[in-house]
């Protein structure tokens, strides 16, 4: 990793070091809120833009280049490691399976060996991004978590209750293990091909993580992360978990091998990080929707979960779920501007 990144703000802060100001970026800040975005994607359907490195890098870009955010996110979508797998997913807008994971036969059809070579695109769009960044701000690379990305193909798509996956783990525990393992395997694969591209963090979103009671939660959740993360300590880059609704399973997450925490906004920073300990640094966590509220109350609620943090290192500022489509450009600016400027009080 080059120094100038090694010194940035966002790899200081996943590694706890004291930082003269808190770095932010936001979920999903590459994206349907940025006019830019809309623009391009007016010549060129979704699954165009992940597939062509050229337009995913531009994508990638577009917020830094408009806010400076400390942090670039590499412009893809977790599923895309369905379709590596052999299954047939659309994107309309939101993720359709043609056909469903139901039972170990199923998974015993999925191509497994072939995730990499299947996604060789997202490498290739990590380096060109990293060519349009010029060295001056770090790159997450990303997947979604095992788990997660199961939930979307038991379930076909998205859902309510979540009755599929569930009734799987319950009934059918032998072909739950099989997905996820070969979920996880697959998650390696996809994740290394991504650092060794050169990305400077990588993250495993896990936004279904919170529907599962304690015992299903570590067993296929935690297990699962816990290998796809030790896998990783090899790239010697920070390693970022965020996961959704599991205010509950703080202390389980403290022990998996990441160096940084992402929190929903349902939950007080200060109180979540004197669950997790010192060892860990956070990411997070005002709620999304507080950006359609006007810059005033923007300002406020950074504030607060600035405040909550205390100035403890390691802290990177972040909202607690995606940013919305419609989050009003000049809110953002506001959020942005009030976290550069914000510093503890003696």
């Amino acid at each position: 990793m080059p120094t100038s990144l090694e010194t940035s703000l966002f790899i200081r802060a996943c590694r706890r070091q004291p930082l003269e100001r808190t770095p932010i970026w936001v979920m999903r800040q590459a994206g349907r809120y940025l006019p830019e975005y809309r623009e391009l994607r007016a010549k060129h359907d979704f699954l165009t833009v992940c597939r062509t490195p050229e337009l995913a890098a531009e994508v990638t870009v577009q917020p830094i280049r408009r806010y400076g955010f400390d942090a670039a996110i590499l412009f893809s979508d977790i599923l895309l490691i369905c379709q590596a797998l052999g299954m047939d997913v659309e994107f309309n807008p939101g993720p359709v399976f043609k056909s469903r994971i139901e039972s170990l036969a199923d998974v015993s059809k999925l191509h497994t060996g072939e995730v990499a070579e299947k996604l060789s695109f997202v490498p290739g769009a990590v380096r060109a991004s990293r060519e349009l960044l010029k060295g001056e701000t770090p790159l997450i690379g990303f997947a979604g978590a095992p788990f997660t990305v199961a939930t979307y193909m038991v379930e076909g798509g998205g859902s309510r209750n979540f009755e599929r996956i569930k009734s799987l783990l319950f009934t059918a525990p032998e072909a739950a293990n099989a997905l996820l393992d070969t979920l996880t395997q697959g998650t390696i694969e996809y994740l290394g091909s991504q650092a060794e591209a050169g990305a400077d963090a990588l993250m495993l979103f896990d936004t279904h993580a919170g529907l599962l009671a304690p015992e299903e939660f570590d067993r296929y959740v935690a297990g699962p992360v816990d290998k796809v993360a030790r896998a990783m300590a090899r790239y010697n880059v920070p390693i970022i978990y965020y996961s959704n609704g599991t205010a509950g399973a703080l202390k389980r997450i403290s022990q998996l091998p990441v160096q940084v925490v992402g929190l929903d906004f349902r939950m007080d920073i200060g109180s979540a990080r004197d669950i997790l300990g010192p060892n860990l640094a956070v990411q997070g966590n005002m709620d999304p929707v507080s950006l359609l509220a006007g810059p005033d109350q923007v300002r406020r609620r950074a504030r607060q979960v600035l405040e909550s943090n205390a100035g403890r290192p390691g802290h990177i500022f972040n909202l607690g779920h995606g940013i919305l489509p419609n989050a009003p450009l000049e809110c953002v600016q506001a959020l942005v501007d009030t976290v550069r400027e914000w510093r503890p009080t003696a």
